[in-house]
C-alpha cells in the first residue's frame, strides 16, 4: 500500500476579514473508535500477524519410544472448524508430514487426532472517504488568513485478521495413551495469498512437526 499525502496552502491579507469566519468552519475525520472484544482495534498491527507460534509436548515414558514408527490412522475432530477444501488439505498435510517422520498412514499402532479452529481476531476495516482534510482562519488587525489542509489516502481497508490454530495429540490406538500433542497457530489477514488454499494447512503443519518428536 502506499500513501500520498498533499498539503496546499494559501493566505488572504487584503479584503478578508473575520466577519466571514461562519463560511469556513474546521472539519476532519474522526478515527475509528476500538472495536470491543477484540485484541486490537482496527488498524493496528498485531505484532503477532504472519508468525506461527508453536508448542509440542512428548510423554516421558516407555511407549513414547514407539513415536516415529509403525502405521498411524488421521482422525479429524468433528468439531474441527474445516470448510470446503480445508479438510482434505489439513488431512493430506498431516499425511505428508507423518510420512516424513518415519510413519505409515493406515491402522494399527497409533492414531493422531486433530482439530482446527478459526477466530475473528480483529474485523475487517470499513471503507472511507479517500479525501479529507480542514480549513481555519486566523485574523489580525490588518485583515486575515485563511489556510487550507487536504490529505489523499489511497490504501486499502485491511482485510479480517483471523486466528487459525491447529490442535493434534498422538496416542497408542490400543491403550489410549497420550504419546505426544501439540499446537500451531497463526494469526493473518483473510485472503493473503501466502496463507490462501493449502498453504494454511502446509505451513501450519510444517512448523508443528518441525523436529518431531523432541518438543519445542
Amino acid at each position: 500500500m502506499k500513501r500520498f499525502e498533499a498539503f496546499f496552502a494559501a493566505s488572504c491579507l487584503a479584503t478578508l476579514f473575520l466577519a466571514n469566519a461562519s463560511q469556513a468552519q474546521p472539519y476532519g475525520w474522526a478515527p475509528a473508535a476500538p472495536s470491543a472484544g477484540y485484541l486490537e482495534p482496527p488498524g493496528i498491527r498485531d505484532p503477532r500477524e504472519g508468525k506461527i507460534q508453536v508448542q509440542t509436548f512428548a510423554a516421558n515414558t516407555p511407549a513414547a519410544g514407539a513415536l516415529g514408527h509403525g502405521p498411524i490412522v488421521i482422525a479429524a475432530s468433528p468439531t474441527s472448524q474445516l470448510v470446503g477444501y480445508e479438510q482434505g488439505a489439513f488431512e493430506t498435510a498431516f499425511a505428508d508430514q507423518l510420512a516424513r517422520a518415519g510413519y505409515q498412514t493406515g491402522a494399527g499402532g497409533q492414531v493422531v487426532e486433530f482439530v482446527v479452529t478459526h477466530e475473528l481476531v480483529q474485523p475487517p476495516e470499513r471503507r472511507r472517504n479517500p479525501v479529507s482534510g480542514g480549513a481555519a482562519i486566523e485574523g489580525g488587525s490588518y485583515g486575515s488568513g485563511l489556510g487550507l489542509g487536504l490529505s489523499i489516502d489511497l490504501s486499502k481497508p485491511k482485510k479480517a485478521l483471523i486466528a487459525t490454530r491447529i490442535e493434534a495429540r498422538i496416542l497408542d490406538s490400543a491403550t489410549h495413551e497420550l504419546l505426544w500433542q501439540g499446537r500451531a497457530e497463526v494469526l493473518a489477514r483473510d485472503g493473503e495469498k501466502r496463507w490462501a488454499g493449502p498453504l494454511m494447512a502446509q505451513r501450519l503443519t510444517g512448523a508443528l512437526f518441525k523436529g518431531f518428536p523432541h518438543p519445542i
